[in-house]
């Protein structure tokens, strides 16, 4: 089997998704734009082949590069990055290679548009926030009228609270139509929820070999428009509304043979129309694993290697790692270098070093979303979670 991984090496854990396709059997070949000899020991010792290419931006380029692999080793039965930013790269090369394993290039635009999934979402049968293209300030207006403030823009493609914008008044509405739009948004009305994900591996009929739940306090676009320090944990115990909605999702958008990473608020109050106090509504959907280090959050967790699962689903289009016999909450908490914190990076690790199981610096480029230093706990109960979270982020 020929699996081609595009940007195998960002994020940099996802050697472990070549690593593991590599121990099932399969020729992993790289393509990327980092010189072979700086790509990390464990990637290149998981790859069959690595072909550098000048700009991942350049669709001929790539187009070469699997064009040559296809040459060499023959038919491509596999393509993907697991990236968002290169999903619709990965679709148009499956389509022009006649790579049937994964999302084509007419399909691709149902997953990326937040426009589209609406519809998916209502054959699911799950409910989500009213929406409407944000055009003009008028349409802006009638559109307020209808759903009141406030409301969610953001662009109808994008990745995470990237560019989100939380609108309380027509002053604020005027201001922001006031600057050119490079790019189409979407208006959402605004739903007073917590923010959970269902992740899941489904195999060739749509069905989970795996299923995990991460939650996060404060919002993704509160995180990152006002700074705050980055919170979140992933939890063993999937809540069964959860799992009912996530379920029905990847059958509604036909997520088969994937890792998904499904975003869904949990109502706080009755919302009419909508649901019940407690309910799950349809946020949008990530044809992807989570993003940062939570596959590896879900190993600490669940107690075993999402990637492993990923490889067998690849392969055996079964889960053949075994369940786990014990769950854990595995915490993450990045804190931000602007801030003054009750409690020191020594505190830290001296109260919670026996637990911590990753603690470093993030890289600039991810450091908006994710915080500046972070820390990763595993521990047995929420209770014990929340008190990390409060002592990780007191501030002086």
């Amino acid at each position: 089997m020929n699996f081609v991984f595009i940007s195998p090496q960002f994020p940099r854990t996802y050697w472990n998704f070549c690593d593991r396709l590599k121990r099932n059997g399969v020729n992993v070949l790289g393509i990327g734009d980092t010189p072979y000899d700086e790509l990390e020991w464990d990637l290149r010792n998981s790859l069959t082949e690595y072909y550098k290419v000048g700009s991942l931006e350049s669709y001929d380029e790539v187009f070469r590069a699997v064009a040559f692999f296809s040459f060499k080793y023959g038919k491509i039965d596999w393509l993907e990055s697991n990236n968002e930013y290169w999903l619709e790269q990965d679709a148009r090369l499956r389509t022009d290679f006649n790579i049937t394993t994964g999302i084509q290039a007419d399909d691709i635009g149902h997953f990326k548009h937040k426009s589209d999934m609406k519809r998916y979402y209502a054959e699911a049968g799950v409910p989500s926030a009213r929406c409407c293209p944000a055009t003009t300030l008028e349409a802006a207006k009638a559109f307020t009228a209808e759903v009141g403030y406030p409301i969610i823009i953001k662009p109808d493609v994008g990745v995470g609270a990237s560019d989100t914008h939380k609108i309380r008044s027509d002053e604020e509405l005027a201001e922001f139509f006031s600057h050119s739009l490079a790019v189409p948004y979407l208006m959402e009305e605004f739903i007073d929820g917590e923010l959970y994900s269902y992740d899941a591996i489904s195999d060739s009929r749509g069905e989970p070999l795996f299923e995990s739940m991460t939650s996060w306090p404060p919002s993704i676009a509160d995180i990152v428009n006002e700074g705050l320090d980055l919170v979140y944990f992933v939890a063993g115990d999937v809540p069964e509304g959860l799992r009912k909605a996530g379920r029905a999702t990847v059958k509604a958008f036909k997520a088969s043979r994937r890792f998904v990473h499904l975003e869904f608020f949990r109502l706080k109050a009755d919302k009419p129309g909508m649901g019940k106090k407690g309910d799950f509504v349809g946020l949008e959907v990530n044809m992807r694993p989570a993003g940062g280090y939570t596959p590896d959050m879900m190993n600490f967790a669940h107690s075993l290697d999402v990637y492993q699962i990923y490889a067998d689903m690849v392969t055996a289009d079964a889960r053949l790692f075994p369940q786990a016999e014990q769950e854990f909450y595995c915490v993450y908490v990045g804190r931000r270098d602007g801030h003054s914190y009750a409690h020191s990076h020594e505190e830290i690790l001296a109260r919670y070093g026996g637990s911590m199981v990753m603690c470093e610096r993030i890289p600039d480029i991810l450091s908006g979303a994710m915080g500046n230093q972070m820390y990763t706990v595993k521990l047995p109960d929420r209770t014990e979670a929340d008190e990390f979270i409060r002592f990780a982020t007191e501030k002086a």
